[in-house]
């Protein structure tokens, strides 16, 4: 007799919190980088948004839904950088 598997953690939680790393990382970028530089210094913080979305998905340690977990978490932190950094230009063109 075999035991039966156990309920999946959900995952939704490490999702959401690589989501908030990027927008902390993208609203770090807005307060300390000069405006030149922003440009160049969102995608760095979008790397460390994937390393996050790694260490995250990792630790859960169950392989099912790896891919869509780190689709997830990858595309989410993408959406919400861009629209912080669509507000970041917006907040640059308007403020001079």
């Amino acid at each position: 007799m075999s035991s039966p598997d156990l309920a999946p953690r959900r995952s939704l939680g490490g999702v959401i919190a690589v989501w908030i790393v990027a927008a902390v990382a993208a609203l770090a970028v807005g307060a300390f980088a000069p405006e030149d530089w922003r440009a160049a210094w969102m995608p760095v913080a979008m790397g460390v948004s994937i390393i996050v979305a790694f260490a995250v998905q990792l630790a859960t340690g169950s392989p099912r839904g790896f891919l869509q977990r780190m689709a997830a978490s990858v595309l989410g932190a993408l959406v919400v950088m861009g629209f912080i950094g669509i507000g970041l230009g917006l907040a640059t063109l308007f403020t001079d």
